[in-house]
């Protein structure tokens, strides 16, 4: 398998935030206990807190009875198995969050930014300005809303486009809040890295725009 197009799990907020682990076709336990694929070291976390297993369908997730519990999007796993597609936020017991990111699903970006500029990578899934990178990395949303508004090269970006690109299988409909959340979280990510810059622009009554110069 290439390893750009590998799928990964990515910890983005814990103690071990900014690893990553490359999946494959063998399961993948996560949890406290030593003998577990991935050793997670937040006392929240049981110690078989869930598995990632793989079949011709792609990868699915297994809570396995952990105490306090796993969430994919918000939503608690109940026992049963969950399909994973890319972009999947998983959190465990509320104090680890991790992202699934389905290798084969990632498109490279076309747009090369010169020296100075905010750099995002997309086959790394990886944000930098100069020598200096985003860490811990940007959350499966974050980083979708951020390529798609990059791609758009100034262009407005709708509300409606950020839905179907984060949300393309929410059941429901997705509220103008949830949109407002994400891109002010982004905001404040990007600040981390640029805090003198603001690369998002709400237009309103039309949507959002990222600017290179501003």
């Amino acid at each position: 398998m290439n390893e750009q197009n590998q799928p990964l799990l990515v910890i983005y907020k814990g103690a071990l935030a900014g690893m990553r682990w490359p999946l494959g076709h063998e399961p993948v336990t996560l949890g406290r206990a030593a003998d577990c694929d991935v050793v997670l070291p937040e006392r929240q976390i049981s110690r078989y807190h869930v598995r990632i297993e793989w079949d011709v369908d792609g990868y699915v997730l297994r809570d396995l009875g952990s105490k306090n519990g796993t969430f994919v999007n918000g939503e608690r796993v109940r026992g049963q198995l969950y399909r994973l597609h890319d972009g999947d936020e998983i959190s465990l017991a509320t104090t680890l969050q991790i992202g699934f990111v389905a290798g084969e699903a990632t498109l490279p970006l076309e747009e090369i930014f010169p020296p100075g500029r905010l750099v995002v990578d997309e086959d790394a899934r990886r944000v930098r300005l100069g020598r200096e990178e985003l860490n811990p990395p940007l959350s499966p949303a974050q980083f979708t809303l951020l390529a798609m508004l990059v791609k758009s090269k100034g262009a407005v970006v709708t509300r409606e486009d950020v839905i179907r690109a984060v949300w393309p299988d929410a059941v429901g409909g997705v509220t103008d809040q949830a949109v407002d959340a994400l891109v002010y979280r982004l905001r404040e990510r990007l600040a981390e890295l640029d805090p003198d810059r603001n690369y998002l622009t709400t237009v309103r009554g039309h949507g959002f725009r990222f600017d290179m110069e501003n």
